[in-house]
């Protein structure tokens, strides 16, 4: 059912969108989550949200220890109490070979629900806080990209450009004119 997905790149209009709750908790949701996490595994990744493979549904997958009992599955997530901060370097399957530091919450909650529409609610703290934070912005048409200063973004130009032309080839839209500087 779900085995054309795959993961979309920067700068798609689709991973700009804000996404819909699901509301249907049947076999396709679960053969959709099967089919991500594969794609995860194959980037290797540790988080991967349905906008990134073109679904606008409020769900993502991660597994931040890449063992099979620490798959997880979080639909209709909503994150609070947001305690402390800090700031570590984040790459996304949707922007590959591109990294940045970004500030994150340092310990969240998250409630959610499960495959079968049953609600759970977790406390974690730095790596999976983080991982939670990158996919739930996903879930809300927020990139990395839209997360990174200004340095940041002048490091990584290059490859954001060579994307966006990308896309561009590949959907028959005229590449951005350069803006000319003034002197």
């Amino acid at each position: 059912m779900y085995e054309d997905l795959k993961i979309i790149l920067w700068p798609d209009p689709r991973l700009k969108k804000v996404s819909r709750d699901v509301t249907c908790f049947d076999d396709s949701l679960k053969s959709l989550t099967d089919r991500m996490f594969e794609l995860m595994r194959e980037h290797r990744g540790v988080g991967l949200a349905a906008p990134q493979v073109g679904i606008n549904l409020r769900l993502f997958v991660m597994n931040p220890s890449g063992l099979p009992e620490d798959d997880r599955v979080y639909v209709n997530p909503l994150l609070s109490e947001a305690e402390g901060e800090e700031e570590a370097e984040e790459g996304c399957l949707s922007l590959p070979n591109i990294s940045a530091n970004i500030w994150r919450a340092k310990t969240m909650v998250m409630d959610a629900l499960d495959l079968h529409g049953q609600k759970f609610r977790q406390e974690a703290d730095g790596y999976l806080t983080r991982i939670w934070q990158h996919e739930f912005d996903h879930l809300n048409g927020t990139l990395l990209v839209q997360r990174m200063g200004p340095v940041a973004k002048l490091a990584n130009r290059k490859i954001i450009k060579e994307l966006e032309e990308k896309y561009a080839a590949e959907h028959g839209i005229e590449p951005k004119a350069r803006k000319k500087r003034k002197s």
